[in-house]
């Protein structure tokens, strides 16, 4: 049974139909534009995964023939100079083993680097990467941030800079859904480059990607619940007949 993954390809299309959803609905918001990066977002993670998971052949050929020319140079001298019999020599040899043990840590501290080396060139891209996802997501945040439910239903009077929402209950509504599933989306982007690399340090950054998305999602989902509410009550406000007492 093989482990169930992510398909960047589905999506990159999801995103590209609730990019269009938005340009019908507002095609000359400032939200239609970010959906638009985030398509751009969406399929530069599908080819940064993809170049994630295949391995640098090149940088592993180039890695495997250093290790083996350290090896070989630290093992040569210690077999060309052989076990002497003799004490004074084999002291003089105790001298230079004590050396090459210092020269061998060295080396191993190299090798490990060597080894290393592929994962943190691909641990740096997937970083970069996570960064501009979080950026992101604060940039849909502020699209939402004075879509204020009580404005649309003109509860109250505005002052003078107060910001102008020209929108209906139904298109705010429709307009917060759109920048919650966009702040869904991101996080699933981000969590591409977890599937393809296995690093604490790329899985602690997409988990809190997902942890901000989550956030501004739940403040997104009280003002949904606040507009349905208050539509609810003005609705009915409006079709309650007024009650006259006989004079």
């Amino acid at each position: 049974m093989t482990d169930p993954k992510l398909n960047a390809d589905q999506i990159v299309e999801a995103v590209e139909i609730l990019s269009r959803r938005i340009y019908e609905r507002f095609p000359q918001s400032g939200l239609y534009q970010v959906s638009r990066q985030l398509i751009a977002v969406s399929q530069e993670a599908k080819e940064r995964a993809n170049w994630i998971a295949r391995p640098i052949l090149i940088l592993r050929l180039g890695t495997g023939l250093l290790i083996f020319v350290l090896i070989i140079g630290t093992l040569l001298p210690i077999v060309a100079f052989g076990l002497p019999n003799e004490m004074p020599a084999f002291m003089e040899f105790i001298t230079v083993l004590e050396a090459g043990i210092n020269d061998v840590i060295f080396i191993a501290a190299g090798i490990f680097f060597l080894v290393t080396l592929e994962a943190r060139i691909k641990r740096g891209r997937a970083m970069d990467a996570l960064h501009g996802l979080r950026v992101m997501a604060h940039i849909i945040d502020t699209h939402q941030l004075n879509k204020d439910p009580e404005r649309v239903l003109h509860r109250g009077e505005l002052t003078p800079s107060t910001p102008i929402i020209n929108m209906t209950a139904f298109e705010l509504s429709r307009y917060l859904d759109y920048c919650s599933e966009m702040l869904s989306f991101t996080g699933k982007i981000a969590a591409i480059y977890a599937q393809e690399l296995s690093d604490s340090v790329v899985t602690s950054s997409v988990t809190e990607i997902e942890m901000l998305t989550s956030g501004i999602s739940r403040k997104i989902w009280q003002k949904l619940m606040i507009l349905h509410t208050l539509d609810s009550q003005l609705k009915l406000n409006q079709d309650t007949p007024l009650k006259v007492k006989p004079g």
